[in-house]
């Protein structure tokens, strides 16, 4: 199988036309409104690699969702993360459900990190695509701290880091009360099945969950771009494949914070156990509709 740059070029290079560029963040810009004239030549990849019987369950769970966004509560959304095709895809499923689907996928504003906005051009414009909130992950810091090995290159960059996610949150306050549902990869990063500490969802989305009214989880059976682990984000491997995304019922986010604290013994993290435990509800949820594809 061809990866995904080498595959469909021309469709990329006549994307890449349409593109604003590949640039570099500042606190200026971090949310980044999609570009929809890039949305048609994703479409079509998409469209070419989805196999019958894709589609969304539970839509009315997703409507339920937006309404109450739409009246004013803090809604999120907290989805599975496999590959850099989840937000797509579920944005490509959702406008093919209609009126109100498109209604939704403008909604849907997707807490990024910065290497989608900074480390390719291509990986840029496919994630120009779809609005997003740009920050930078902890474990990206985690990663800065041991790439730099200059003192004042290495403050300087946690400087910007720090300014970027203090920009962010301050957006993020205004978005969150303008019906906008935010979405947020609780992993953090792609699944990487040779890596099992990829699944495990970071501690500091206690804090988005603490934040917000109500939250649905969103799990994904299927997955047409598949990692390649000797290659960039570029060079991820497409192929066809059956894609079903499963949409919990809103969840109220204060309820669920403080049942998983209650259900916490005394001295273990209880911020931690909050995002194991919506890993472990995706996992579930994951698992049935796997269930349901065998019969």
């Amino acid at each position: 199988m061809e990866p995904l740059s080498s595959q469909y070029k021309d469709t990329i290079q006549r994307m890449m036309a349409h593109s604003a560029g590949n640039k570099h963040v500042s606190i200026h810009d971090v949310y980044q409104e999609g570009n929809r004239s890039i949305l048609p030549y994703i479409d079509a990849i998409i469209a070419d690699s989805l196999e019958p019987g894709s589609g969304i369950r539970s839509f009315a769970n997703i409507e339920k969702l937006a309404a109450l966004s739409r009246e004013g509560s803090k809604c999120l959304l907290l989805v599975e993360h496999y590959s850099n095709f989840d937000l797509p895809v579920l944005a490509y499923l959702l406008r093919k459900a209609g009126p109100e689907g498109e209604r939704i996928a403008d909604a849907i504003v997707a807490i990024a990190g910065i290497k989608l906005s900074e480390s390719n051009p291509v990986v840029s414009a496919f994630s120009e695509a779809y609005s997003r909130l740009v920050i930078y992950p902890s474990r990206s810091m985690e990663e800065l701290k041991s790439a730099i090995t200059d003192p004042m290159k290495r403050a300087a960059e946690t400087m910007k880091a720090n300014a970027i996610n203090l920009a962010s949150m301050k957006e993020l306050a205004r978005l969150r009360t303008e019906g906008k549902l935010i979405l947020v990869f609780p992993a953090g990063t792609r699944f990487r099945p040779w890596d099992p500490s990829s699944k495990r969802g970071v501690r500091e989305i206690d804090s988005y969950i603490r934040s917000f009214d109500y939250m649905s989880l969103v799990s994904i059976n299927g997955n047409i771009l598949r990692l390649n682990p000797e290659g960039e984000m570029s060079e991820d491997i497409l192929s066809k494949d059956r894609v079903v995304i499963d949409i919990s019922e809103p969840l109220r986010c204060d309820e669920f914070r403080n049942r998983i604290k209650h259900q916490t013994p005394p001295g273990e993290d209880k911020k931690q156990a909050t995002v194991d435990a919506v890993m472990a509800a995706l996992e579930t949820m994951h698992e049935g509709v796997a269930r349901s594809l065998k019969s």
